[in-house]
């Protein structure tokens, strides 16, 4: 049986309720979390609104942060580790630039992600972040490893993607998209990230389906030990084998057999002079022995949350927008076929070269547009080192848990303006139509400052690829029925029921 938070919360105050009391007695007010209109209960502070708003959490802090003079709440149980969450970008800068030392990811952070991500680039601070840090930017500004990502892409649409496309449409098939895109945008990370074709969008594999769903519960586990308010009781159940840490367990069985099978395979074939040194994995391999197996296994399993689920979910969501506004849509078509009209081999080539997708303006701009109603990871969450306060005037404690929700920024008119909830890509373009970025703290859709996502350009290249293709010859119908997608928070932002839709052949 589940052993759920609200099923835990009376014997949780029950056994802190002497040592709640006390604190409360002897509270700084000057340290006090700020309540943003919530009801604050003796004792319990605010922790009932964050128990009952637990499955609608990120929509029902977005409009607590709509609300509030300063957008960013913050909250502080007696006892148990306080927490911060902004949509200020004064205050994304001060976490992510300015006082950047102040906000490490912290050992409560990296002891929660531990066992799914070890020390990978995404769950590592001080010198073991920055040497891989300085490892991937080499890698990431190499040419071949960009062509190679290209090729990847180009592969994967045209042998894949576009055959499954005109197989719906002829059967007159519904697909679930989101499915469809994290199979894609799985087998696209395993070639670029260690050179391995699971083919889950043609005929998957056991073994790859196996990965993909521990890969799921593991993320979902994840995020139930961040919602909790007391962030030692992940332990408590894993040690009584409760769930979901019991899923957890043989989730993280599948997933690391998966990637030590590869990081093995990898080995055996560098001592046997048969490795390509194209793909990520060996690129980091080549290194000798400065990474350890259990190193390389948490590369593959880091990129592959960088490389499916971020790009996965931005697909995802961008041709649910695409759906409901058919204006847009009929902007992009045009400017995608006169980019192939205006190019000496447009006429039959299937896929867009670099240089063609570069052109591209509009649709790069409802990319960002669609990543700012939707952000990939929706909050990203960093510790406090010592006592701090924001620009805004929040006090953030040490051990506080300090989180920007770039999900609640992209709804806040003092941020973006009157019309902030409405898909309008014009926004990103400037008179003359070509595209304008925004400072990285107003749009942290990539984090900013020196955690900066270092695959931004790759990822453009490969949405831009990918949409390119398909828009140019189908038009995707949504067919989920009336009403806004469930938002489902995970690693990172997903749809509860999948996106259903039809595939319609696009009339030249």
């Amino acid at each position: 049986m589940e052993f759920s938070l609200a099923s835990s919360l009376p014997l949780l105050f029950l056994l802190l309720l002497p040592l709640l009391y006390f604190l409360y007695l002897h509270r700084d007010p000057k340290k006090q979390p700020q309540a943003n209109g919530l009801k604050v209960y003796p004792i319990l502070g605010t922790l009932p609104h964050f128990v009952k708003n637990q499955d609608r959490f990120l929509e029902w802090s977005t409009a607590v942060m709509q609300s509030s003079p300063v957008h960013t709440m913050s909250f502080k149980v007696p006892g148990l580790t306080g927490g911060a969450i902004t949509a200020d970008p004064a205050c994304v800068e001060h976490i992510l630039k300015t006082n950047f030392g102040n906000y490490p990811k912290g050992e409560l952070t990296v002891s929660m992600l531990e066992d799914f991500l070890g020390h990978g680039i995404f769950n590592s601070d001080g010198e073991q972040w920055l040497w891989q840090r300085k490892a991937a930017s080499y890698e990431f500004s190499k040419r071949s490893l960009r062509n190679f990502v290209v090729d990847a892409v180009r592969f994967e649409v045209l042998e894949r993607l576009l055959p499954l496309l005109s197989r719906a449409e002829l059967d007159g098939q519904t697909l679930d998209v989101q499915d469809v895109l994290e199979r894609f945008a799985f087998d696209n990370i395993c070639r670029v990230a260690f050179g391995e074709d699971p083919a889950c969008l043609g005929e998957e594999s056991m073994a790859s389906g196996e990965f993909m769903s521990a890969f799921n519960d593991a993320q979902n586990t994840i995020m139930a030990r961040f919602m909790s308010p007391a962030k030692w009781l992940w332990r408590v159940k894993r040690a009584l084998n409760m769930e979901p840490e019991r899923r957890m367990r043989s989730a993280l069985a599948a997933i690391h057999g998966y990637a030590d099978k590869i990081v093995r395979e990898r080995r055996e074939r560098g001592e046997a002079g048969l490795v390509s040194r194209d793909d990520f994995l060996s690129r980091f391999a080549a290194a000798g022995e400065q990474y350890s197996d259990e190193s390389l296994r948490d590369v593959v399993t880091n990129f592959i949350l960088a490389g499916r689920d971020t790009t996965s979910s931005a697909l995802t969501w961008f041709f649910w927008l695409l759906s409901t506004r058919p204006d847009v849509e009929g902007k992009l078509v045009r400017e995608i076929r006169a980019v192939r009209a205006q190019n000496a081999h447009g006429v039959g080539a299937t896929t867009f070269s670099f240089d063609e997708l570069r052109e591209m303006s509009y649709l790069h701009a409802a990319i960002t547009e669609s990543m700012r109603l939707y952000p990939p990871v929706s909050a990203d969450t960093h510790s406090c080192k010592e006592d701090d306060f924001l620009p805004d005037g929040t006090f953030v404690g040490k051990g506080w848990l300090m989180t920007y929700c770039a999900y609640a920024m992209a709804r806040l008119e003092s941020v973006w303006g009157e019309d902030c909830e409405e898909f309008r890509p014009e926004r990103w373009l400037d008179e003359e139509g070509a595209f304008r970025p925004e400072n990285p703290f107003k749009y942290p859709v990539f984090h900013a400052g020196p955690r900066m996502c270092l695959g931004k350009e790759m990822a453009y290249i490969q949405m831009k690829s990918i949409m390119a293709c398909v828009l140019e010859r189908f038009s995707l119908v949504y067919v989920g029925g009336e009403g806004h997608p469930k938002l489902i928070m995970s690693l990172t932002l997903r749809m509860g029921s999948g996106l259903p839709m039809q595939v319609k052949s696009r009339e030249s």
